[in-house]
């Protein structure tokens, strides 16, 4: 049996409820009452008898769904960034020369790609409230790895533009839609480290997918094909054949889960519903989308995660070109991506499992930003120093740019309560955020590369340096309103909690800082 501080422990939400410090709340030790006496008529969905929850049974089920989930998400995101960003290793691979392209026109094809993933971020995360995340997904994967693959034929800079544009509006409905489907599956204060997990596979991406590019560009001729053909073809074959294995086994919300029993789906919506505390709302509900709009949370967020995603993505995009000026042949510049990749990876995934354990949000994102700055800083010093001083810098700039992210995206997603609100506002921010792919495309240019790329290196350090900055504010507006309501009367309490789908908007719900 689970004691008050362990369900507080794997469950937040409950602390919450159950905080004496929360006018209007009544506690009753004997009967478990840790509910409000104006709570909104959804929380009576909640048994009392939450210290009846087994912590044997719920560590069990935990392992369960992350054997069920895990594995398969990252899989997907393995594919799915290995594919916008292969566009880099395909420039090494000759691209540009073959196609006619100019660096201007190269630069706007890395660009476009976010043009359409922003788009269409928020009508997919509806669509897949809609239709469900296992049918969604796989819909996505089909149209992003097809169109992956047709990229091979194209003949001219207008039509890789024409393909990165469809194959971000592809994309656009995975990365929003797993972050949104961990929240729906794990309590707030689990999400991180499996975020970070599913993330980190985008650092593995990066580390082999350069490796991978070198050895199939080595095909360059094969039935008349060149290289980067090559590399488009077999970098897309793998989503596509994933798609029967996400359309079987990939569940979509608990209460229709099939892979667990009646008991564990049971035990699974208890824990979740203490966890979201107030915030029960499960339904569709426009009023929630409209909330989304209104929050500045929300604005708050997609300050920090576009300020995260140009440093980041114009890294990832451009790193061989950056590697390429420490005068390496083609070989060496591939392998050399690989161990600032693998080192970003280990960190990526214990940054977000202290983020989880010790559960904070703020100063796990500032800090990696800090460092992440510091990186880009010190790329511009020792751009004339020697190869390994320089790869250092860079080894520091990954691994700041990559621990940000997972910490960063379950701050939001364990902020905003209500399934159609939290589904709404993490594809606007995520959508929002991704223009700094967009900008990111833009940030290293050609007549940059002689001076060792000091005005990209300085454009990303001031990224970094402002995220710092908007993370802290953030942190520190949410620790006064915690506090604020903390101290409401149980006359301002009850004012505050009247009307329906008021989601994180309740004055019980606390806020992760």
């Amino acid at each position: 049996m689970m004691s008050a501080s362990e369900i507080s422990n794997i469950m937040p939400g409950a602390q919450y409820m159950a905080s004496s410090e929360n006018a209007g709340v009544a506690k009753d030790s004997e009967k478990g009452d840790m509910f409000p006496d104006n709570f909104p008529d959804n929380s009576s969905v909640i048994t009392s008898s939450t210290t009846s929850l087994d912590l044997v049974a719920l560590k069990k089920l935990t392992a369960k769904i992350d054997r069920r989930i895990i594995p398969l998400v990252s899989i997907l995101y393995l594919c799915s960034f290995l594919d916008r960003v292969n566009i880099g290793n395909a420039k090494v691979a000759g691209i540009e020369k073959d196609l006619n392209i100019t660096p201007s026109q190269y630069n706007w094809a890395l660009s476009i790609f976010f043009i359409g993933y922003v788009l269409f971020e928020v009508p997919s995360n509806i669509c897949l409230k809609l239709v469900g995340p296992r049918i969604w997904i796989s819909l996505v994967m089909l149209a992003w790895g097809g169109i992956m693959m047709a990229m091979a034929a194209v003949k001219n800079a207008s039509g890789l533009l024409v393909a990165r544009f469809f194959l971000g509006v592809a994309e656009s409905g995975l990365f929003p839609g797993i972050v949104y489907l961990f929240s729906m599956w794990y309590t707030r204060n689990e999400q991180a480290l499996r975020n970070g997990i599913f993330f980190s596979t985008a650092t593995m991406a990066g580390a082999f997918g350069g490796v991978l590019a070198y050895g199939i560009a080595q095909m360059e001729g094969i039935r008349g094909l060149h290289g980067w053909q090559w590399i488009f073809l077999l970098e897309g074959l793998p989503t596509i054949l994933l798609t029967t294995v996400v359309f079987i086994f990939l569940p979509d919300f608990p209460e229709t889960a099939r892979f667990l029993t009646k008991d564990e789906k049971e035990l699974l919506l208890k824990r979740l519903r203490i966890d979201a505390g107030p915030a029960t709302q499960t339904h569709f509900s426009w009023r929630q989308c409209r909330m989304v709009f209104k929050d500045w949370k929300v604005y708050m967020h997609m300050m920090i995660y576009i300020l995260s995603t140009t440093p980041l993505y114009a890294f990832a995009l451009f790193l061989p070109s950056i590697v390429v000026g420490f005068n390496l042949d083609a070989l060496t510049t591939q392998i050399m991506t690989v161990p600032a990749y693998l080192i970003a990876c280990v960190c990526t995934i214990l940054w977000a499992f202290s983020s989880d354990r010790s559960k904070e949000r703020g100063l796990h994102v500032a800090l990696p930003g800090a460092l992440s700055c510091l990186g880009y800083i010190l790329l511009i010093a020792t751009r004339h120093s020697s190869t390994t001083a320089r790869y250092i810098c860079l080894t520091i700039t990954t691994v700041g740019n990559f621990c940000i992210v997972a910490p960063m995206v379950s701050w939001f997603t364990s902020n905003i309560g209500g399934h159609t609100k939290r589904g709404v506002a993490t594809a606007a921010i995520i959508s929002f955020g991704n223009i700094g792919g967009g900008i990111g495309g833009q940030v290293y240019r050609a007549d940059d590369a002689p001076n060792g790329y000091v005005r990209g290196h300085a454009i990303c350090a001031a990224c970094s340096g402002c995220l710092v900055i908007f993370a802290l504010i953030t942190k520190t507006l949410l620790i006064r309103e915690n506090a604020r309501r903390d101290r409401l009367t149980a006359e301002e309490f009850a004012r505050e909690a009247e009307g329906e789908d008021l989601c994180d908007m309740h004055p019980g719900w606390r806020y992760w800082t």
